[in-house]
């Protein structure tokens, strides 16, 4: 489907002498024209930076939006604006589709012959083949969604069976391929398009909950505790690496709470809800331990692992040292089981005396009723101190 919007999108700037651009509706990249122009200005820094990003700033934005192209139903001219990084004009092509803006197709505003009343109506025209296309893609979308929250939330046994025989259907031979799963969480936000992530084959939001839970009703839109799943063939041995470079992204767009994890490889879809628990875990890990990178791969996860099927609640030895009047020597605690309990090594990471380390670890092992000189007491101290950050 991508070879078809590349298609009319040149086929766009053959009419008009100009590179053309389609986004979405929320401004994110599908297709762009070459550029073979000697002429640098058409290489303006919106239209370089959508290319290069993949998505238009706030500021260019709002100034576009700013001249009605939501309702618009012809072509919109729009001036520069500096201010906003909009250092040329533009011309809007408003692709719409039973009356809704599915997206936008972008022209440099040159004023020349080629860009006449005419060219305009016959631009106009490969627009709206353009939105039965995304049109029919968003429809096949909500489809494999449907399919997709159905496997992961079904009980398991016969209705889970089904939900996935469902799936292999809708995806069809590529469904006994390699995959994997992607969680991005919390999402408040709306189902981006499947093309989000590079070979993604469907994507659902669908509620948080403990993976030992039954199933519960699906929720979607802007719950603020939900997740984003999404399942991405891997139709190479390196694909994985451009899967999470995309993923970065989504966990950008779902703010600085979000975090991001991807299950380890899966062919087929018979393991999809274990897969689930696998990228979901991944994801909290991925927030609770920033080392991990901006979307944490369940392979990596080492110690998180098992924590991750730990209990939320903490555990009674370390609720009291949990109290926010007591989070330095929490601090002291985690660094020092983090050194293994070397105190030459811990006293140095935190720039403090070695007496004084002594006394807290002292006040520490009254808060807990533990003894750190004990494994697994340390064990048990180090785990929960983990624990508390997923």
């Amino acid at each position: 489907m991508k070879d078809d919007y590349q298609e009319l999108v040149d086929e766009i700037s053959a009419l008009l002498g100009v590179p053309a651009t389609l986004e979405n509706r929320d401004f994110g990249l599908i297709a762009f024209g070459v550029h073979d122009s000697e002429d640098d200005t058409a290489m303006d820094p919106v239209r370089t930076r959508s290319i290069l990003t993949r998505r238009s700033t706030p500021a260019v934005r709002a100034w576009f939006e700013n001249f009605g192209i939501t309702h618009a139903s012809g072509p919109v001219r729009i001036p520069a604006a500096p201010d906003a990084g909009v250092f040329r004009g533009r011309i809007c092509l408003p692709v719409r589709h039973r009356g809704r803006v599915l997206g936008y197709v972008w022209l440099l505003d040159d004023a020349g012959p080629g860009q006449g009343g005419a060219t305009l109506a016959a631009a106009m025209e490969v627009t709206s083949r353009i939105g039965e296309l995304l049109a029919d893609e968003a429809k096949a979308g909500t489809d494999l969604a449907r399919e997709l929250r159905a496997v992961l939330t079904a009980e398991p046994g016969w209705q889970r069976e089904m939900a996935s025989g469902a799936l292999r259907t809708a995806l069809g031979p590529s469904a006994d391929g390699s995959h994997v799963l992607l969680c991005v969480a919390p999402w408040g936000a709306e189902e981006p398009p499947v093309r989000a992530v590079p070979g993604t084959a469907a994507l659902c939001t669908l509620p948080l909950r403990p993976p030992d839970r039954a199933a519960e009703a699906p929720r979607t839109g802007r719950d603020g505790d939900g997740a984003l799943a999404l399942l991405v063939r891997l139709r190479s041995p390196d694909a994985e690496a451009a899967v999470l470079t995309a993923a970065a992204r989504l966990r950008a767009t779902a703010g600085p709470a979000a975090g991001a994890g991807i299950c380890a490889p899966r062919r087929g879809l018979t393991e999809l809800p274990a897969a689930w628990r696998e990228a979901v875990a991944a994801a909290r890990a991925s927030v609770a331990q920033p080392r991990l990178g901006p979307v944490a791969r369940w392979a990596a996860l080492g110690a998180y692992r098992l924590l991750t099927a730990l209990p939320t609640a903490p555990d009674p030895a370390v609720v009291e040292l949990l109290h926010p009047v007591h989070a330095e020597l929490a601090h002291t605690a985690e660094v020092f089981l983090d050194h293994a309990g070397q105190a030459g090594r811990t006293a140095s990471a935190l720039g403090i005396h070695r007496q004084t380390l002594y006394y807290r670890l002292s006040r520490i092992e009254q808060l807990t009723g533990l003894d750190l000189a004990e494994g697994e007491d340390r064990l048990l101290l180090h785990m929960a101190l983990k624990a508390v950050r997923l």
